[in-house]
């Protein structure tokens, strides 16, 4: 099971990681950089050394013993020199060294200026620290043990064990306080978030004056809670308007069937009823068909199924299948479209759209008025148009974004139309018409869009 660690364990850790780097950096460059400055210490003082055994042998050509010659200048336990032939032979040695040459035969050859060699020498403990030079015929040596050095190395060697671990730890904790200082208020945001509920829906989370990421952070959560509080408002409101539709037709079918049932009828009132009843059935397989794609619409996968179609044909079936129930209304229902003019689209989704916008025309329209329907061709698109006499759309609905499912008195027929829009890359606007009355307009491409590479 894959087990996610806190995130304040995972930046402590991650911060541990990095300093556990750095010390080690940091502790490899002062080991090296002490025992460099150590090493040349002790080259500097072979030089010193070397340069005067060099002129103590050159004021005695007798090659005096280089010990005796440089006095208390050598130590015998510290530091020792030999003199040695070309062919390797001791010349003369400090007695420490006296056994054997420090360098053999073969070094001697590679020696071409001062050269220094690392080395071990007979009658010394220690590794041994040595400077060669041509001296005439011969070669002078002088060397130093390394023993100090070494001491010094490992004591820092060892404060670094102690010291590095001590450190890390010490990071590491202020490091788990400091992710904790700066999660505060993340935690804090968290349960505010948390203790936002149905029964609060506008409480807002506090946004820190500090302009930062948090307060960027909380902009951001807020914006998504205002999303989140409209779309619940949203099916709210749709659930409202569902339930108000489906109230009257069902009312009227059941009103239709009782009284038909209450006496005896003649065949002529049974017929009368079961027509009302009829009407109203189709009304509510209406109903149901728009609630569907409101649906799918919710789910983003409204189907279209586009072919080449007559906006003239799809424009007369429209006003056709409705004028009886105009005419009943006392309304008359007008049709014009540009000849000719044909699009790729889903006649069936539009043949709905028109039906759904008239729908909602003779709602609004009182007798005695008209309702236009109208296509055309405007700009590379295409217009579908309902125009009414009726009573127009309210100033503050056409002053604010629209948001799906307002109309003038409630109900679900815009909801369908800008669903159906969208479908086909289109947009529908609400406008109120000069004069007096309401116009919408479904602004529908002529063809689709064609479709990205790669995408399906």
């Amino acid at each position: 099971m894959n087990v996610r660690l806190p995130v304040r364990t995972r930046l402590t850790m991650a911060f541990a990681a990095g300093m556990a780097l750095v010390l080690a950096a940091l502790g490899a460059f002062l080991y090296v950089r002490v025992g460099h400055d150590l090493t040349g210490a002790i080259d500097m003082d072979l030089r010193s050394r070397g340069q005067v055994l060099a002129g103590a042998i050159g004021r005695s050509p007798s090659g005096p013993d280089p010990v005796r010659s440089r006095g208390p200048l050598i130590d015998p336990d510290e530091a020792f020199a030999q003199v040695l032939g070309a062919s390797g032979r001791i010349v003369d040695s400090s007695s420490a060294v006296a056994a054997a040459p420090m360098l053999s035969p073969a070094a001697l050859r590679s020696v071409v200026g001062p050269t220094f060699f690392t080395t071990r020498v007979r009658g010394v403990d220690d590794p041994v620290r040595l400077l060669a030079f041509r001296h005439g015929t011969d070669y002078v040596v002088v060397g130093a043990t390394l023993g100090d050095r070494n001491e010094a190395m490992g004591r820092i060697t060892l404060a670094l064990a102690v010291a590095g671990p001590v450190a890390l730890v010490g990071v590491a904790w202020a490091g788990w306080v400091l992710a904790g200082a700066a999660l505060r208020p993340v935690e804090r945001m968290r349960r505010e978030a948390a203790a936002i509920s149905l029964s609060e829906p506008a409480r807002r989370l506090a946004v820190p004056p500090t302009g930062d990421e948090l307060a960027r952070l909380a902009a951001t959560l807020n914006e998504m809670l205002d999303r989140l509080q409209e779309a619940v408002q949203r099916k709210e409101r749709f659930l409202d308007e569902a339930s108000h539709e489906l109230r009257t037709p069902l009312g009227v079918l059941r009103m239709e069937l009782d009284l038909a049932l209450a006496r005896a009828r003649t065949p002529q009132e049974l017929e009368a009823a079961l027509r009302n009843a009829s009407a109203e059935t189709d009304r509510l397989v209406r109903l149901a068909e728009d609630l569907l794609v409101l649906s799918r619409t919710s789910a983003g996968t409204l189907p279209v199924h586009r072919r080449a179609a007559s906006l003239a044909d799809l424009v007369e079936r429209g006003a056709e299948a409705n004028r009886a129930r105009a005419a009943a209304a006392g309304i008359e229902i007008q049709a014009s479209c540009q000849e000719g003019l044909t699009a790729i689209l889903d006649p069936e989704r539009i043949r709905q759209a028109i039906d759904d916008l008239v729908d909602n025309s003779l709602r609004h329209t009182s007798a005695g008025g008209t309702i236009t329907l109208s296509a055309e061709k405007r700009d590379g698109r295409v217009l579908v148009g309902v125009r009414d006499t009726g009573t127009g759309f309210p100033p503050g609905l056409l002053r604010q974004e629209w948001p799906g499912g307002a109309e003038r008195e409630g109900g679900l027929g815009l909801s369908i139309v800008r669903a159906i829009a969208r479908a086909h890359g289109g947009t529908l606007r609400l406008g109120n018409a000069d004069g007096g009355g309401a116009l919408v307009e479904l602004e529908l491409p002529l063809q689709p869009a064609p479709e990205l590479p790669g995408k399906s």
